[in-house]
């Protein structure tokens, strides 16, 4: 029965989403940062009212860590759909996530994804792969925070605290900006949803934000083998996790 009253939220929200859109837009050409972080706020309010009727109840750790003025890389391991409502329900300040190319054409819903500064990668697509990481350093240096899964997809192996390679180019953000590292861990979002799509199920679901290190902080081997090194640290997190479910 959770799946009725958030489908007809969301319709709602996204018809309604577009009058808003257009008043920001105006105000975008004043305050581009402004509107943007606005637009957040009420896209975040949306996620939180999805979590709340889906009944998510959600244990958070480290989100203290994070730093509301500055842009950061947010590297996770990405179980289920409702790892983007979770983390982008706890952002700070400005962020994109990287997503994938085919969410872009969902009507209304790209709209406010496109408003917010999320980017959509086409995986199949190298030259494109490459763009997108250059948007993305360009809007970290322009102080917008990015939020990528280093896997590419969603995990769905049986055993979830078992991570799957993560993609070395998600991190020539960091290497080219300098911007400080944020190892994410999820642990039990697919007993939301997708352990029984299209179903929706009350859940407990566990966050972690690891300490945020910045990329010419790490060590020179570190750095030859990053993509390994935070899939590792996300690897423990979820591990010692598991156990909180």
């Amino acid at each position: 029965m959770r799946l009725i009253p958030i489908g007809i939220f969301l319709i709602l929200y996204l018809v309604l989403s577009v009058p808003i859109m257009l008043v920001l837009l105006v105000f975008r050409q004043f305050q581009p940062k402004k509107a943007e972080l606005k637009m957040l706020r009420i896209v975040q309010w949306a996620f939180k009212v999805v979590l709340f009727l889906a009944g998510t109840d959600i244990t958070t750790i480290g989100l203290e860590k994070i730093p509301a003025d500055e842009a950061m890389l947010f590297v996770a391991n990405h179980q289920g759909v409702f790892d983007i409502l979770i983390g982008y329900s706890q952002m700070k300040n400005r962020t994109g996530f990287i997503s994938k190319d085919s969410v872009k054409k969902i009507p209304l819903l790209n709209w406010n994804m496109m408003f917010i500064g999320c980017l959509f990668l086409n995986r199949e697509d190298l030259k494109q792969g490459l763009q997108v990481i250059k948007d993305a350093i360009e809007a970290v240096k322009d102080g917008r925070s990015i939020f990528i899964f280093p896997e590419g997809t969603r995990n769905k192996g049986a055993d979830k605290t078992q991570l799957l390679e993560f993609h070395r180019g998600s991190f020539k953000i960091a290497q080219r900006t300098d911007c400080r590292i944020v190892p994410v861990s999820f642990n039990n979002t697919t007993a939301v949803m997708d352990d029984h799509m299209p179903w929706i199920k009350k859940a407990h679901v566990v966050v972690e934000y690891g300490e945020p290190v910045r990329y010419s902080d790490l060590t020179k081997e570190e750095q030859r083998h990053i993509d390994e090194y935070f899939r590792e640290r996300i690897s423990q997190m979820v591990k010692k996790n598991q156990e909180l479910v």
